[in-house]
């Protein structure tokens, strides 16, 4: 049963509403010198896929879930890569929209997910030239493998990229079928 209750999809769509408006409203408006802005964060960018796509609903809530300064990574001006697990690879490992944010703590949550961004603006055509990616999470931890799209965690466990370079003013997004782990939970 992916979810449990019937109004949950509509509360994580109008939370990935009202997240969507507040960085660009935050953003809107005319710009002195170039006109209007168009600013689409990796925040933003993960809301429209998932409205294009009805995907990326328990990476939505595990970021809603996790320590705010998750969200305010997707929205703020470095560059970042995010390899972004469907719902589907939530889903191997019993996680949905629902329990995501009682199925681990806020801490752990946080941890898995900034184990899942890479500093700096990587396409695919970079991610593919590294053998090993050094992702937020600090220490001997921080690192995934790569070879030739499958992504290697601290665990054993693979990840394969499927999608790739969606982009956004602040990085790109990777869309992968399966959760890394910086260690098992």
């Amino acid at each position: 049963m992916y979810n449990r209750h019937r109004n949950a999809p509509a509360f994580i769509a109008f939370l990935a509403a009202l997240l969507l408006a507040l960085p660009l409203a935050a953003t809107a408006g005319p710009d002195k010198q170039t006109g209007p802005k168009d600013k689409t964060t990796l925040l933003s960018l993960a809301l429209q896929v998932q409205a294009d796509t009805g995907d990326f609903n328990t990476l939505v809530a595990a970021v809603l879930a996790a320590d705010p300064a998750v969200q305010q990574l997707l929205v703020d001006n470095g560059q970042h890569t995010v390899f972004a697990p469907n719902d589907a690879a939530f889903g191997a490992l019993g996680l949905t929209p629902d329990n995501i944010g009682t199925a681990f703590d806020q801490d752990t949550l946080t941890t898995i997910l900034m184990y899942h961004v890479v500093r700096g603006r990587m396409l695919a055509e970079d991610v593919l030239a590294s053998d090993r990616l050094n992702t937020l999470l600090r220490g001997k931890q921080g690192f995934v493998g790569q070879s030739g799209g499958t992504l290697t965690d601290n665990t054993g466990g693979t990840a394969n990229i499927y999608a790739t370079d969606f982009t956004a003013t602040n990085g790109v997004i990777h869309a992968i079928d399966a959760v890394l782990l910086p260690f098992v939970p």
